[in-house]
């Protein structure tokens, strides 16, 4: 699909061709958000509106969702079971969901730029102090994984639960797909290309891919809301983010041993998105209060295809904090 959006981008750059894409593009976005709306509220930090989710009574966990993705990847079924006793929020990441972009020289269709992990804690951290959120139990999927540990590494926080975690740099270069949207060029023209065409309700292979070897729950698709990361902006802000984040991982793993707070790794030992021996089972043993449980069979959702295991390691982490 990235190769043919590729061909379209060019032989649609003739006049009036990008104007017409630019309008079919504008429709799928507006139905997207008119199909699936915030599903939250909205805190401000610095003139960022940043989308949360916030339920439950008792000690605070905050869910930070991961590449391509947005909150509604927890509030699925994890985050009302952790709900029944704890004050749990989930956040939309910046430039993903319905979180704006708090640095505006990382934006553009030209850009390929886009904010560190460092950053986006950073904003998180602040607007969950807005919530009145103090020092929580910071949860981090994938991508979010490392800006878990970013917040660990430099705002209040009393553990780190990392599933499937991005926090380690690896060997090689990324695929296509992020080298292409990622760039400036390719992440100026085939985004046009891929919001005008596709059909968010199509994408369910896709989807399915990144929970082999599981498959995504029933009425997952429809829930997260595809059509949200096929927005234009989205695309971009996404790719770049992932095309971008290895530098910042290698400069975050050099400053490990010096966290003394929990930490507990989930991982599976079948991701191939994340895989386990280059990133969880590298990381643990650098930081002292670190705990690795690896789940035999289970790919890169672990909330969705072990979510006992995660409660378990949520309740872990808050009881090791003293909570």
């Amino acid at each position: 699909m990235l190769f043919r959006a590729v061909a379209l981008s060019a032989a649609l750059v003739v006049p009036g061709g990008s104007l017409w894409m630019g309008a079919r593009a504008e429709r799928a976005e507006a139905e997207a958000e008119r199909r699936w709306p915030p599903v939250g509220g909205f805190v401000e930090v610095d003139g960022t509106r940043v989308h949360y989710v916030q339920q439950g009574q008792g000690p605070d966990v905050v869910l930070i969702h991961g590449a391509g993705g947005n909150l509604r990847d927890f509030t699925f079924s994890l985050m009302g079971r952790l709900a029944e006793s704890h004050r749990v929020t989930a956040f939309d990441r910046p430039g993903l969901g319905y979180t704006g972009r708090p640095d505006p020289s990382v934006t553009g269709a030209f850009n390929p730029r886009a904010e560190s992990p460092q950053v986006q804690a950073a904003l998180l951290a602040r607007a969950a102090g807005a919530l009145g959120v103090a020092a929580p139990v910071v949860l981090g999927h994938s991508y979010g994984g490392a800006v878990a540990m970013a917040w660990g590494l430099d705002h209040p926080a009393s553990g780190l639960v990392i599933l499937s975690g991005a926090v380690m740099p690896w060997p090689g270069s990324l695929g296509a797909q992020y080298k292409v949207l990622g760039s400036g060029i390719g992440g100026a023209a085939v985004p046009l290309v891929v919001t005008a065409f596709t059909d968010p309700m199509q994408t369910g292979s896709v989807v399915n891919s990144i929970f082999e070897p599981q498959s995504a729950p029933e009425g997952y698709l429809d829930h997260i809301g595809p059509g949200l990361s096929l927005r234009r902006e989205t695309l971009r802000a996404n790719s770049r983010q992932v095309n971008t984040l290895r530098p910042h991982v290698v400069s975050m793993s050099e400053r490990y041993p010096s966290l003394s707070l929990p930490v507990e790794f989930l991982h599976g030992d079948a991701d191939t998105i994340v895989p386990l021996k280059v990133h969880a089972e590298r990381a643990a043993p650098l930081i002292p209060a670190a705990r690795l449980t690896v789940l035999e069979g289970i790919g890169h959702m672990p909330h969705h295809a072990r979510e006992g295991a995660v409660i378990e390691a949520v309740r872990r982490a808050v009881a090791r904090a003293g909570g």
